[in-house]
C-alpha cells in the first residue's frame, strides 16, 4: 500500500489538481492522506472520498508536525507500507505506482528515497542534496545527472518530494516539532543517517513543481522560518566556530537588505532572534 501524505494551508485548488494526476483508484491500491492545517479550510472537504482521507490539526502544525499527524496514523494502519509526503503544489505527468513498488522490491536497504523534481518548464529543480560539515554547507546538486543508475545516495532530499520505507524503521518515523517549515527535511536525513538508515534520491520518477507557489505569498514568515530552521541545523550538525561565522555573515547581509528588501532583512532578524531564544530557554 502506498499513502500520498499531503499538508494542507489553504492550498485546495493545488491538492486538487494532484489527485487529479493520480491514476484511477479502482485500478490501484493507495490512499490520499491530507492534514489539514487551516482547519477553517472547508473548501477541503469536497476532496473526500474512499481513497482521500482528511484529518484536521487542531491549528497550524506547520510541515514537519502536519507530516508527523499523518504518519502516525498510516504507521498505526501499515506499519510495512510506503508514505510517499509530497507538496501541494506539485503533480504527477505520469503513472508511477508500480514503479514504486517494483523499485522498493528491488532495493529494500532504501530507508528514504528522494524523487527528481522537475519545474512545468522541464528544468531540473531538486536532483539530491550535499552537506559539508566542515564548512556548514547544505546545498542541492545534481546528481542524477550522466548516470542510468538506479538511484544515488545523497546527504539529505528535499521534502517536496520523497517516500519512506516504512518496513525500514522499528518505530514511526518523524519530523523533530522544533521546525516549523524549512530545514525539516534536512534534519530528518541527516537523524536518520546517523541512525544507520540510507538515504538515496531516483530519477526513475518524480513529479513537477511550482517552486514557492505557497510559501512567496508570505515573505516575511518564509524568511524568518528559513532562517531559524538553517542556524538550528548548523547548530546541530556543525561546529560552534562555523555556525557562529555564517551567523556574523547572516547578521551583515542583512543589514545590507534593509535598504533594499526590507522584508527578506527583517526576516532575517526575526529568524535569529527566535532561534536565540531557543537555545537560551
Amino acid at each position: 500500500m502506498i499513502y500520498f501524505l499531503v499538508v494542507n494551508y489553504y492550498s485546495t485548488n493545488l491538492i486538487t489538481k494532484l489527485i487529479s494526476t493520480l491514476p484511477s483508484y479502482k485500478n490501484h491500491d493507495y490512499k490520499v492522506v491530507i492534514i489539514n492545517n487551516s482547519p477553517d479550510d472547508n473548501s477541503i472537504y469536497h476532496l473526500k472520498n474512499e481513497s482521500v482521507l482528511i484529518f484536521n490539526a487542531e491549528n497550524n502544525l506547520g510541515f514537519g508536525g502536519g507530516c508527523n499527524l499523518g504518519l502516525q496514523w498510516i504507521y498505526t494502519q501499515a506499519p510495512q507500507g510506503f508514505v510517499w509526503i509530497i507538496n501541494p503544489d506539485a503533480y504527477f505527468v505520469e503513472n508511477v505506482i508500480d514503479k514504486v513498488l517494483s523499485f522498493f522490491e528491488g532495493h529494500p536497504k532504501i530507508s528514504i528515497l528522494g524523487t527528481i523534481v522537475h519545474t512545468p518548464t522541464g528544468e531540473v529543480w531538486f536532483a539530491g542534496g550535499r552537506f559539508l560539515p566542515s564548512t556548514g554547507t547544505i546545498i542541492t546538486q545534481d546528481l542524477l545527472n550522466d548516470t542510468d543508475a538506479d538511484y544515488i545516495a545523497c546527504d539529505w532530499i528535499t521534502g517536496c518530494s520523497f517516500i519512506i520505507n516504512l518496513r525500514n524503521f522499528d518505530e514511526c518515523p518523524q519530523f523533530d516539532p522544533a521546525y516549523f517549515l524549512y530545514y525539516e527535511d534536512f534534519d530528518f536525513c541527516r537523524r536518520y543517517a546517523n541512525q544507520g538508515h540510507f538515504i538515496a534520491v531516483t530519477k526513475q520518477f518524480g513529479v513537477i513543481h511550482q517552486p514557492s507557489s505557497i510559501t512567496n505569498r508570505y515573505v516575511f514568515r518564509k524568511i524568518k522560518n528559513s532562517t531559524y530552521g538553517y542556524l538550528l541545523s548548523l547548530d546541530r550538525y556543525t561546529s560552534k566556530f562555523i555556525l557562529n561565522l555564517r551567523l556574523i555573515r547572516l547578521m551583515c547581509y542583512a543589514l545590507v537588505l534593509i535598504f533594499v528588501k526590507p522584508q527578506v532583512a527583517f526576516g532575517k532578524f526575526a529568524g535569529v532572534l527566535m532561534y536565540w531564544k531557543r537555545t537560551l530557554s
